[in-house]
């Protein structure tokens, strides 16, 4: 087959994050294919077809692509952050299980700055020992399994981070997050609430869970839960990557 099958991460929002090889196979694609407000992010160009579709359509996506792929187009799949967190890659390897013909394709996954890392980042090392995401949404999975996964990293004593905490559909989801977090940890463990990392809409907010409130979150912020040795220095938090033997 002649054509090939890019899956790849945007980033967080600013461009200066996208990644070399990211902006290569963007150059070289005949079709784009993703989340509307992800592929508005690709500038049109002769010899470029854009394909933006619904949030809700991953694996119609993902076939509509990989058959693109196995007609000889040079096809790219975007994703926001890294397409292999709660994103696309997965997606497209599903739909290939059900057609042996396309594991002959060529498909690459090309990684990107997932938006914990550059919430992260801007927050100083908050997730610089041992930690777990967890997409907060039961889109596609129940929400007694996301009570029981926070649950136990809670258990753990490791940080967390929360994808898509809080939606117009679901807003009192986030707030048993948060009653649950306050049975299992203490007041002071700090919290970051990370909204559009490098975006003109950025904003970060860190404060103790005893103080975090459901209405600071929406579908556009990360949720860091520090480890209860996550403290703070000066304007940063971070957490020390060594632990006292008990």
């Amino acid at each position: 087959m002649s054509g090939w099958l890019c899956i790849a991460g945007l980033g967080p929002g600013d461009e200066a994050m996208v990644t070399p090889e990211v902006s290569l196979a963007l150059a070289q694609a005949t079709d784009v294919l993703g989340y509307i407000p992800y592929v508005a992010r690709v500038a049109s160009r002769p010899g470029l077809t854009l394909h933006p579709s619904d949030n809700r359509e991953e694996l119609e996506r993902a076939r509509a692509a990989l058959g693109l792929a196995a007609r000889g187009g040079r096809v790219v799949v975007v994703s926001s952050g890294d397409p292999g967190v709660f994103a696309m890659a997965a997606a497209v390897f599903e739909a290939m299980e059900a057609r042996p013909d396309w594991l002959a394709l060529d498909v690459r996954v090309l990684p990107g700055i997932t938006a914990m890392l550059a919430a992260a980042a801007r927050a100083g090392a908050p997730l610089g020992h041992d930690f777990c995401a967890i997409n907060l949404s039961d889109n596609l999975k129940p929400w007694a399994l996301i009570e029981r996964r926070v649950r136990a990293a809670a258990g753990a004593d490791m940080a967390m981070a929360f994808y898509n905490p809080r939606s117009a559909s679901r807003p009192h989801r986030f707030e048993q997050i948060l009653q649950l977090l306050r049975e299992s940890c203490e007041p002071e463990r700090l919290l970051l609430f990370a909204r559009a990392v490098s975006t003109p809409q950025e904003r970060l907010l860190c404060v103790s869970l005893g103080e975090a409130r459901a209405d600071m979150a929406d579908m556009r912020t990360v949720v860091i839960v520090g480890s209860s040795t996550t403290r703070r220095v000066g304007r940063f938090v971070y957490t020390p990557r060594s632990v006292p033997c008990a």
